[in-house]
């Protein structure tokens, strides 16, 4: 009988490295190892890192250093980095972080398995080597796709059967295994950014653009359904430019549909757009397909002019302005999320107060707001009119302050109005909790009901906005919705 082997995956970052770690899960599970929840259960605890900016950093050593200290008081012999800071750093990782027994790089995931059993077994597998992952590929778009093989590209992994031997019926399983029982799954759309950013470094560890097909999206989303998802939300480092190696930048707005017709799926959320290259077409469709939410996550990052086109962006308070106009002229109650970075080099009081007049214009739902520090290799990192640390941190609390207030705000304006809302979470002390179609998980706020009783897990629920506590929203199910949830358990 072969020996029992366990893992535990502890992920950090954003939605596309929770894809990821699901597809580390599936391939380990192929190959018998057995996954566990807690790092403390696991002979190895696999790290998925972050590695976007100072505090993610930060949390990702924290998390590394903390598997690493249940070593020798449990289960827990080996502990091993994977993701972006993994990848972005490699063996300088390896050497500032000796408590890690492996660094291992997107090219590794593939033979994972192997990789683990090395380490746990006290062999050495070298620390991977950092490179320009935008270099492994075709320049031009057009060209990509056929050199996409011979690439690791995590959460783009095929299904686990060849073509020939696919089931008869049903949707063939994905190299993926879901680590957690939540209704709600992300999608990888594409992976790799072909935008230069100058604050930017993630297409030099992400790579260039590249979308998967279709099919593929298609396929693990009848998967996902038959898992119990009712939510899935497509994600990439930028969606708008999904189709555009295929040979159809509209192919996004004829996928949607499709997305949304699958068994199961009760809704589809898009994340990740850019402004610059949001198209009539796509806007139509987010704001009229049945089932895909009217949700906009734009990257805004600013917007006076002069800062946009140091951060080599495009737009103005005006011109985003009026991109919203024309979504909430489509859809009015559409959700519209964005983020912020103040304190970037060169930015003046005007620019700062031109920002405060967007953010007061632009009602949005949900805001993130950054200040500005350096990333080693960006081109804003070489910037000669750096402000003063003090003078960002003064800006950031105030901007921070305002973008609280807003939301604030923007919630108030919900109540009274009837939201469809997905249920995540049902506990007898804490009530029943969910999020309405402008809300993205983790990010937006949430929905509490008043009346959570009868209320499942995954149960879509009609319900009356009657309050707000900063940026979520109280809510009676309406009696209809409740009815429905109980002949539904019956």
């Amino acid at each position: 009988m072969p020996e029992r082997r366990t893992v535990a995956l502890v992920t950090l970052g954003c939605a596309r490295n929770e894809v990821d770690s699901e597809e580390l899960a599936g391939r380990l599970e192929a190959d018998g190892w057995e996954l566990v929840e807690d790092a403390e259960d696991a002979d190895v605890a696999v790290v998925n890192t972050c590695g976007f900016v100072e505090a993610a950093k930060k949390d990702s050593v924290d998390a590394l250093l903390e598997a690493n200290d249940l070593k020798g008081h449990g289960r827990t012999q080996a502990v091993v980095a994977v993701g972006c800071m993994a990848e972005r750093y490699g063996k300088e990782l390896a050497e500032a972080l000796p408590e890690a027994d492996g660094v291992l790089g997107f090219d590794d995931y593939a033979d994972i398995s192997d990789r683990l059993q090395t380490i746990l077994s006290g062999g050495v597998h070298a620390s991977h080597t950092p490179r320009d992952r935008r270099k492994l590929l075709p320049i031009s778009p057009a060209e990509r796709q056929d050199s996409a093989a011979e690439v690791a590209l995590p959460g783009h992994a095929p299904a686990d059967l060849p073509d020939g031997l696919a089931p008869a019926s049903g949707p063939r399983a994905p190299l993926r295994r879901r680590l957690d029982g939540s209704p709600v799954a992300s999608v990888k759309l594409a992976s790799g950014c072909d935008r230069r950013c100058s604050f930017c470094a993630i297409p030099s560890f992400r790579g260039s653009f590249i979308s998967r097909r279709p099919s593929d999206v298609l396929n693990e989303t009848r998967w996902l359904a038959e898992q119990g998802v009712k939510e899935i939300m497509l994600v990439s480092e930028n969606n708008t430019s999904y189709g555009k190696d295929l040979g159809d930048i509209r192919l996004l707005e004829s996928l949607l549909p499709e997305l949304a017709e699958v068994d199961g799926i009760e809704r589809v959320r898009v994340s990740y757009l850019q402004p610059a290259e949001m198209r009539p077409g796509l806007i139509d469709v987010l704001t009229s397909t049945p089932k895909v939410v009217p949700y906009f996550d734009l990257s805004f990052q600013h917007s006076a002019p002069a800062v946009l086109r140091s951060m080599r962006r495009f737009g103005d308070t005006d011109r985003f302005l009026e991109l919203l106009d024309t979504i909430r002229g489509k859809a009015p109650e559409a959700g519209v999320r964005s983020n912020f970075i103040v304190g970037f080099p060169g930015e003046t009081e005007a620019d700062l107060a031109e920002l405060e007049r967007f953010l007061n214009g632009a009602r949005l739902d949900a805001i993130g707001v950054f200040g500005y520090s350096d990333e080693e290799g960006t081109e804003a990192a070489t910037y000669d009119n750096k402000l003063d640390e003090d003078v960002v941190a003064e800006r950031l609390a105030r901007v921070s302050r305002l973008a609280e207030e807003l939301v604030s705000q923007r919630a108030e304006e919900r109540v009274g109005q009837t939201v469809r809302v997905l249920v995540e979470s049902v506990d007898g002390d804490e009530g029943a909790y969910g999020r309405a179609a402008h809300q993205a998980p983790e990010t937006d706020g949430q929905v509490l009901f008043t009346n959570g009783e009868n209320l499942t897990v995954g149960l879509m629920v009609d319900a009356k906005v009657v309050g707000t506590e900063g940026v979520d929203l109280v809510a009676e199910a309406l009696p209809g919705s409740l009815a429905c949830t109980e002949e539904a358990a019956r």
